[in-house]
């Protein structure tokens, strides 16, 4: 088999693949024909400011057809392990060639296994920090400063991951002979850790990436703003309704290990692997995932690596990420410092009922204006009745153009179906806007003329 390695963001030098391929080559070699011959190792340039995502998707798959094999028409099968941002780049890649937009579907696919390390597909904490303190840390960039539009994309709730993962909810993995998988630690490598960055030691993630960040098993919700269906009369507060059912991705098989953190010769998921340590784990671990060769194996795996995650994180806690983008009904993106959102739970919904110790973290993409909530899933579980509920109050106010407040109730809905151990739940919240009608008027041509500098707001709005 031909396999193919892709490093993570601001990476200068392939070793940072340790040993993992001379581990991979002694351990599969002869059951798998995988030979070191037959193993490429990726590097790309992402440490400049104006390189993007798609500009490194468009020249990998240049790469790809320069490789032995393959041409400007055909790509032979091959499979592929990543590390950190890297898968990320090979999703971006397939959805680009073999999307729905690409003239090639799927079905022509010639990625056939996937095997993604410590995945940023949802992003990572650490990218709010910046440039130049990002490029300090050593667990994740090891002294070297990002590119400023790679580090955008990376940032929580940024408008890249939306788009990416949004449209990568319609994918049936295994139906079209594509098996991707995310493997990730939730170690953390004291050795790399920083007193002056809290995200390094964080709970639920393996010092760079959460787990919840990193699987490609997660959930969309999107709440429209009622203009009459009234839930408080002070302040008048009106419902939000969801659109539909809570869509879910196709499942991706998810393993997740308490000895691995994100990098490092010690701990780190790849770089800790020598190159004669066949029976790593990890190693062992994608070897399992490359025998697979249809959706039957698919799923037996996927019950495996979950039954290795339940014994790993048995008796700890799990974690969970939301990602709220605001709207309204004219298209008016809602940004930061333009609105509240509270979480709601309890018969009556208040913000007092959630339980104790359940809110993590919180930040916001001032890009992209979305907020994303990390919350302890096994304290969620614990809500009163199992009601959830969401609160939006958004500015203006009032005045001639405003938004009243939003609520959603989970009633109908169960709490469970939103809130997911270690996964990402993306909520899209469309407000209704209202217009009053004295914005603009016409007077008679026979009337008087108007001065019109102090007119107030009618009370009554456009329909």
């Amino acid at each position: 088999m031909q396999l193919i390695f892709v490093h993570g963001w601001s990476v200068t030098n392939t070793n940072t693949y340790g040993g993992l391929p001379e581990a991979l080559a002694k351990a599969g070699g002869t059951e798998m024909d995988l030979d070191i011959r037959h193993i490429y190792l990726g590097r790309y340039i992402s440490f400049h400011d104006q390189v993007t995502l798609d500009d490194i998707a468009r020249a990998m798959d240049r790469a790809l057809r320069d490789l032995p094999g393959n041409g400007d028409t055909h790509i032979e099968p091959f499979s592929c392990i990543t590390h950190s941002t890297g898968g990320p780049v090979l999703r971006f890649w397939v959805d680009k060639y073999y999307g729905p937009d690409a003239q090639q579907g799927l079905n022509d696919l010639p990625l056939k296994h996937l095997v993604m390390l410590a995945p940023a597909n949802h992003g990572s904490a650490l990218a709010k920090l910046g440039k130049a303190r990002v490029g300090r840390i050593k667990a994740w960039f090891s002294g070297v400063e990002p590119g400023q539009r790679v580090l955008d994309w990376l940032c929580l709730g940024s408008e890249g991951q939306w788009q990416l993962n949004e449209r990568a909810l319609a994918y049936d993995y295994a139906a079209h002979g594509f098996y991707p998988f995310v493997l990730i630690g939730q170690g953390i490598d004291k050795a790399l850790y920083d007193f002056l960055n809290n995200y390094l030691v964080e709970p639920g993630s393996d010092g760079v990436v959460r787990v919840s960040g990193a699987n490609m098993n997660y959930r969309y919700l999107s709440l429209t703003q009622s203009r009459d269906q009234v839930i408080r009369k002070q302040p008048r507060t009106l419902a939000l309704n969801p659109d539909g059912d809570v869509r879910a991705s196709k499942p991706v098989p998810l393993g997740v290990y308490n000895g691995y953190s994100h990098s490092g010769k010690k701990m780190g998921i790849m770089a800790s692997i020598a190159g004669d340590d066949d029976q790593a784990p990890v190693v062992q671990d994608i070897l399992a995932c490359f025998r697979v060769e249809s959706a039957a194996d698919y799923l037996r795996r996927a019950a495996e690596l979950e039954l290795l995650t339940d014994s790993q994180q048995a008796g700890t806690d799990r974690f969970c990420m939301f990602v709220f983008n605001i709207c309204d009904d004219q298209g008016e993106q809602i940004g930061e410092g333009d609105y509240d959102l509270y979480l709601l739970a309890g018969n009556n919904y208040q913000p007092q009922k959630l339980p104790k110790g359940f809110f993590k973290d919180s930040q916001m993409n001032s890009q992209s204006g979305r907020l994303v909530y990390y919350l302890d899933a096994n304290r969620m579980e614990e809500i009163r009745d199992g009601k959830f509920g969401l609160r939006v109050v958004a500015r203006p106010t009032d005045g001639f153009s405003y938004y009243c407040p939003a609520e959603f109730r989970s009633e109908g809905m169960a709490a469970a179906g939103i809130l997911k151990p270690n996964q990402t739940t993306y909520v899209n919240i469309i407000l209704h806007r209202f217009v009053d009608e004295a914005v603009f008027r016409f007077d008679p041509a026979t009337a008087a003329r108007t001065n019109f500098k102090r007119i107030k707001p009618s009370g009554r709005t456009l329909g």
